[in-house]
């Protein structure tokens, strides 16, 4: 059962390293297209050009940063052991989708099964927090049961 965990661990850890991988390639993008912008005899045209490829720069700068806390976040996850209640790294089967408490990472396939990696910051991972088999609780007027944690 702890496979499942390691497993879904490194889909997560998959899932941030594509997000970094796109934020360093648009912020070279980003970058080249600066540097290629060559000053003409309109100069505001020249410097709209430049200011628009630093925001495009910024922007994907703040996308590189929140995939770097949640490889953070990730790395302070075990996937080893099992626990009686719900917290981060636990596999949460409900009566309603299958839970992986971990980071924001959304769907994952897994053995032809669906996993959800949710944070325990989100809606859905306070009311799983703390919970053990056989709890119920209610998010959004839909009932779930905790059949299993992993």
């Amino acid at each position: 059962m702890n496979n499942i965990k390691r497993q879904l661990h490194q889909l997560c850890v998959e899932v941030v390293q594509q997000r970094m991988n796109a934020a360093q390639m648009a912020i070279a993008e980003a970058q080249q297209a600066a540097n290629d912008d060559t000053k003409s005899s309109a100069g505001d045209k020249y410097e709209t050009g430049r200011e628009m490829a630093q925001q495009e720069t910024n922007r994907n700068l703040t996308q590189l940063n929140e995939a770097n806390k949640l490889m953070v976040a990730l790395n302070q996850i075990g996937t080893s052991g099992k626990s009686a209640t719900a917290e981060a790294g636990s596999v949460v089967i409900t009566n309603n989708g299958k839970f992986y408490l971990s980071i924001s990472a959304g769907t994952l396939n897994l053995n032809n099964e669906t996993y959800f990696a949710i944070s325990p910051a989100s809606p859905i991972g306070i009311k799983m927090k703390a919970c053990k088999k056989g709890d119920e609780f209610i998010l959004n007027g839909k009932s779930y049961k905790i059949e299993e944690i992993i």
